[in-house]
């Protein structure tokens, strides 16, 4: 376990957790609006987790526009989810597709968007993403996945799919109730493709929290499976690689908390004899 995040109880917690974590677990990120932060917290909370899983851990940027969020948050590279996707009959092992992967300062992979629109390389559609993440998660224990706003059918599927769910907000009072009315409609509505309630991030944007995000994080704590704000931090706020640990110790702290939360959700449910002892 890294210093940084020493000493015992929490950190320790979720490094035991993250050496049980049980393979091909999936945790998908989306948001209600853009701009609010969701391939930070990718970047950020895969950096903690990559330096506690035992094995590699792997972030896709699952997003259909032609920019570079993720990549800019992980490392430098030329490689992209559209490589993976063109080479996908021959993804045969990690090595095939580490081919593709840039690689972070605590040790994240990512298979970034795709930048650039052409007629020989596009960022891959919803579906297109979608195939890659199945034949990518059967090598490694975690994926993350920066998918796009949870505003779409296709998005609301992978979130019911994935092992554990994240809604990404802002820490203004219109992206946090913008986050709990979807949360609200789409659990008024239930359909086989309904996630469990997700989990709530708000990342804030200024050292000082005003009262009326404070109060509206008071009403996301009843709408949200759980709600984890992240303190602002200058690191998490320019487009560089993310190392989390050189973030500030309160941020440092939420992350350790978020990671144990998502590894908890991650874990098996316990099995019950037939005489009803688990």
């Amino acid at each position: 376990m890294p210093h940084e995040f020493g000493p015992a109880g929490l950190a320790e917690q979720v490094w035991r957790a993250a050496a049980a974590l049980p393979h091909r677990r999936l945790l998908a990120v989306s948001s209600a609006d853009g701009g609010v932060g969701r391939s930070t917290v990718v970047a950020a909370l895969g950096s903690l987790l990559a330096l506690a899983v035992p094995e590699a851990v792997v972030a896709v940027d699952a997003n259909p526009r032609a920019w570079g969020g993720l990549g800019e948050r992980v490392g430098a590279g030329s490689g992209s989810v559209w490589d993976a996707l063109r080479e996908l009959p021959r993804l045969r092992s990690r090595a095939d597709v580490e081919r593709w992967t840039r690689k972070g300062p605590s040790g994240l992979l990512a298979l970034a968007g795709e930048v650039e629109v052409s007629r020989y390389r596009h960022p891959p559609n919803h579906a297109e993403a979608m195939a890659v993440v199945e034949v990518v998660r059967q090598w490694y224990p975690l994926v993350l996945l920066d998918l796009m706003m949870a505003e779409i059918r296709g998005v609301w599927r992978v979130l019911a799919d994935a092992s554990v769910a994240l809604l990404v907000a802002r820490a203004t009072p219109d992206s946090i109730q913008h986050a709990l009315r979807l949360l609200t409609y789409q659990q008024r509505i239930r359909t086989p493709h309904t996630p469990a309630v997700p989990v709530l991030v708000v990342v804030s944007t200024s050292p000082r929290t005003p009262g009326e995000v404070r109060a509206v994080l008071r009403q996301a704590a009843g709408v949200a499976a759980a709600v984890h704000p992240i303190p602002y931090d200058p690191m998490l706020a320019v487009a560089a690689p993310i190392d989390a640990r050189l973030l500030a110790k309160a941020t440092r702290r939420a992350l350790l908390n978020l990671a144990a939360d998502v590894l908890r959700r991650c874990a098996p449910a316990p099995t019950v004899s037939t005489d009803g002892a688990s």
